[in-house]
C-alpha cells in the first residue's frame, strides 16, 4: 500500500483527505504502563499506512493534570511525559511525513489547566493584578458575593464560575480545572500565535481548533438576555483572531479545522471564508439519525452552506466526545444528543454494525474530507463504564446521571492473543476494556475478508485511486447529483460515473443500472437488489 501513496500530498491534499483522529492515551502502550504513548503511535505507522489514510488527527498531547481528557493544556511547548517527550513528537511527524500521512495537532484556545503558569500567576497575585487580567475574573453578586457574576450556564452543567478564598470568582465554561482565557488581552492573542509557529516549525501540517466558536466573550459578561447577542458563542470579535491565524497558517503551508458547533449555516459560512479557517467539523451530519430524508437534507445543507464561501465538506461519524456509530445505530433513536445520553439504553449490535458499514460507504462517497476515529475501523462498540472506573468530568458536573464520555475511549484491541487485546504488555489498561475485547483485535479483522477493517482499508483505496472520488474545490463546481430512488433509498453519483446507493428501506431495492461492483457494506441478495441497511459503490 505505502508504494501507491505519494511522497508529498498536493498543496491542496486537506480538500478530500482521509484523516485518522488518534486519541493518544487509548491507541497504544509502547511502554507497558496502561497508558498509550508516542512510542505506541510509532509502532502502529505501519497500520495506519495499510489503512490508507492520508494524516493524523491527535487530540491534545501536551502537559496536562488530565483533568478534562488532555483538554486542560498546562504547557503547549511540553508533551505530557505520560506520552513521551518533545523529540519524540519530532521523530514521529517526521516518519509519518516519510510514509505519506501529515500530522494535525489539536489546540484548545478557550482555556488552559488550572496548573498553567498563568494561572498559577493570576493566584499568587491576588485580585486586581495584571496576571489576572488574562483570564475573567470578577467580584461576586449579592451583598457578600456569594453569588456567581451572572447566569451562564457551564458546558458541562452547573455554574461556570468558582469562588477563590479571596472572594473572587474565575470563569470556565468547561471543568472548574479549565479557566478561560480572556482574549480581550494581547498577550493571549500573541502567545497562542507563537505557539502555532512553535509547531509548525517541528512540521505539522494542520491545526484543529478545540471550541472554535466561545473564545470571545461580552466584556461586560453580562446575564442572557432574549434578543441579545450571545454573550460567549460566535462573537463576531472571533474573526479577526483567525484572520490573523489564518496568515500565520499560509507562510507555513497549514491548515485550520475548526470545532464550530452552530445552528445557523449562514453564521457557520463565516468562519470558512477564503482569509479565515480552511474546513470546519460538520456536527449535523455526525449527529443525524439514520434516516434517509433526514440525512439527504443534512447532506444537501452541508454542500450548500460550504459551497458559499468555496470551502470543502467534511464528514465524520463518531469522534472522541460521541457514542460510537455502531451503538448508536442500533438503538430506537439513532441521532446524537449531549443532553439524552442514559445509562442503560438497550442496543442491537447486530443491527448497529450492518448500519455502521453502510454509513461508512456513505460518508466516504461523499465530497469532502473524511474524518475517521480510532476503532471504529474495527466496529468497536461504546463500553459501559464500571461507576468506580468512570473519569469523564461531564458524568460528575451532570450528578452522575449522563454516563460520560469513556464509553467511547477505552483502549484500542490490537491482538486476541496479547495482553489486554494487545493494547500493552504490562499494566492494565487505563480503562477496562470488555471481557470481549479480543474479539475485536485488529489482527484477526486483518485476515477476515469480511470485517470492518476489510471494508475500511478497501473502501479508503477505492477512494484514494478513483477519480471520480476527488474533490475539485473549484466555485460552482457540481460534486454531487441525486439519482431517482425508492423511497427509503439513498442514490447518487459523482463524477466518472461513480455511484452510492443505501438502502434504509424497510425491504430490499433495486440497483440502478451498471457495469461493475466496486463495494458492497454487505451481501447483496441472490437477484442483485440491494438488502436494507447496506450500501454500494458502482460504476455506471
Amino acid at each position: 500500500m505505502a508504494a501507491n501513496r505519494p511522497s508529498e500530498p498536493t498543496a491542496n491534499w486537506w480538500r478530500d483527505a482521509a484523516i485518522y483522529q488518534i486519541y493518544v492515551r487509548s491507541f497504544a502502550d509502547g511502554d507497558g504502563d496502561g497508558t498509550g504513548d508516542l512510542a505506541g503511535v510509532r509502532a502502529r505507522l505501519p497500520y495506519l499506512v495499510e489503512l490508507g489514510v492520508d494524516a493524523l488527527w491527535f487530540t491534545p498531547w501536551y502537559l496536562s493534570p488530565l483533568a478534562d481528557g488532555g483538554y486542560d493544556v498546562a504547557d503547549y511547548r511540553t508533551i505530557d511525559p505520560a506520552f513521551g517527550t518533545l523529540a519524540e513528537a519530532e521523530k514521529l511527524i517526521a516518519e509519518a511525513r516519510e510514509l505519506g500521512i501529515r500530522t494535525i495537532i489539536d489546540i484548545v484556545p478557550n482555556h488552559v489547566s488550572d496548573q498553567h503558569a498563568w494561572f498559577r500567576a493570576a493566584l499568587e497575585a491576588g485580585s486586581g493584578s495584571p496576571e489576572r487580567d488574562l483570564f475573567h475574573f470578577r467580584k461576586g453578586r449579592g451583598p457578600d458575593g456569594a453569588i456567581p457574576p451572572n447566569d451562564w450556564v457551564s458546558e458541562f452543567g452547573g455554574t461556570p464560575w468558582t469562588r477563590l478564598d479571596d472572594g473572587e470568582w474565575y470563569l470556565h465554561l468547561f471543568a472548574t480545572q479549565q479557566p478561560d482565557l480572556n482574549w480581550a488581552h494581547p498577550a493571549v492573542r500573541q502567545e497562542h500565535e507563537e505557539v502555532l509557529r512553535f509547531w509548525f516549525e517541528r512540521g505539522v501540517s494542520g491545526v484543529r481548533i478545540d471550541s472554535a466558536a466561545l473564545l470571545a466573550k461580552d466584556p461586560a459578561l453580562p446575564d442572557f438576555a432574549e434578543g441579545d447577542p450571545h454573550p460567549f458563542v460566535d462573537r463576531d470579535e472571533l474573526h479577526d483572531i483567525y484572520r490573523a491565524w489564518r496568515a500565520i497558517g499560509d507562510e507555513y503551508g497549514g491548515v485550520f479545522v475548526g470545532e464550530v458547533w452552530l445552528p445557523d449555516a449562514e453564521r457557520f459560512a463565516r468562519y470558512l471564508r477564503p482569509d479565515e479557517l480552511h474546513t470546519a467539523f460538520n456536527f449535523n451530519f455526525l449527529a443525524c439519525p439514520w434516516d434517509a430524508g433526514l440525512l439527504r437534507t443534512a447532506i444537501d445543507d452541508t454542500l450548500s452552506e460550504h459551497a458559499s464561501v468555496g470551502a470543502p465538506a467534511t464528514w465524520v461519524l463518531c469522534n472522541h466526545d460521541v457514542t460510537r456509530t455502531v451503538t448508536r445505530y442500533g438503538r430506537a433513536e439513532t441521532g446524537f444528543d449531549f443532553d439524552a445520553k442514559t445509562f442503560g439504553t438497550p442496543t442491537d449490535l447486530a443491527l448497529g454494525s450492518r448500519r455502521a458499514r453502510a454509513a461508512a460507504l456513505l460518508s466516504l462517497a461523499l465530497p469532502g474530507a473524511a474524518y475517521l476515529y480510532q476503532g471504529e475501523e474495527l466496529g468497536l462498540p461504546e463500553v459501559d463504564i464500571p461507576l468506580d472506573r468512570i473519569q469523564d468530568p461531564m458524568h460528575f458536573r451532570k450528578g452522575g446521571a449522563d454516563p460520560g464520555r469513556d464509553g467511547c475511549r477505552v483502549p484500542l484491541p490490537w491482538s486476541a492473543q496479547g495482553p489486554y487485546a494487545g493494547f500493552g504488555a504490562d499494566a492494565e489498561p487505563w480503562l477496562p476494556q470488555p471481557a470481549d475485547w479480543a474479539s475485536y483485535a485488529a489482527d484477526l479483522q486483518s485476515d477476515d475478508p469480511d470485517s470492518m477493517l476489510t471494508l475500511y482499508r478497501e473502501a479508503l483505496r477505492l477512494r484514494r485511486e478513483e477519480p471520480g472520488f476527488a474533490t475539485t474545490g473549484e466555485p460552482g463546481a457540481r460534486e454531487l447529483t441525486w439519482l431517482d430512488a425508492a423511497p427509503g433509498v439513498l442514490a447518487l453519483s459523482r463524477t466518472e460515473g461513480l455511484l452510492c446507493v443505501v438502502n434504509l428501506a424497510a425491504e430490499a431495492a433495486e440497483l440502478p443500472e451498471h457495469t461493475a461492483v466496486l463495494l458492497a457494506s454487505g451481501p447483496l441478495d441472490g437477484a442483485g437488489r440491494l438488502p436494507r441497511d447496506t450500501a454500494v459503490w458502482l460504476r455506471a
